[in-house]
């Protein structure tokens, strides 16, 4: 399994959203700057992060961006989910594909639950507990 540059960009930019967090929230340009991530991709980011649900424009067009609900009410999995469809770590686990050995694979059952490890632990992970658990590597001005 990879995590994609999507999901890993969609992560930093919540945490600077998160230490950035005040009433008028933070420019994507202040994103950019403060978390390398160029500021072309990161519009594909901010725009699946919209559409997930997990931020707003504070004001509309050209304001800062904020949470559209609390931090720790946002999982790691969430943004995941932002970016790319339900989590199988091997294809023979996803829904709807059709292989010939289902009912007899020996190793199925391994893999679905290392898929399911994997993804409790993304869904019970959130983001405020990331930027707590990194408070000393952080920066704040």
């Amino acid at each position: 399994m990879k995590i994609t540059k999507k999901v890993r960009y969609g992560l930093r930019a919540m945490i600077e959203i998160n230490l950035n967090e005040s009433s008028a929230g933070i420019l994507q340009k202040e994103i950019s700057a403060n978390q390398e991530i160029p500021l072309k991709f990161l519009d594909a980011i901010n725009t699946g992060l919209r559409n997930a649900g997990l931020i707003v424009n504070f004001s509309g067009k050209g304001s800062g961006y904020v949470f559209s609900k609390q931090s720790n009410e946002i999982s790691v999995y969430d943004i995941y989910r932002a970016f790319e469809p339900e989590l199988n770590l091997v294809n023979c686990i996803c829904p709807g594909n059709i292989c010939k050995r289902i009912d007899i694979c020996s190793a199925k059952d391994y893999w679905s639950d290392l898929n399911d490890e994997v993804k409790n632990q993304m869904k019970s992970t959130t983001l405020d507990q990331i930027v707590k658990r990194n408070e000393s590597l952080i920066n704040i001005n």
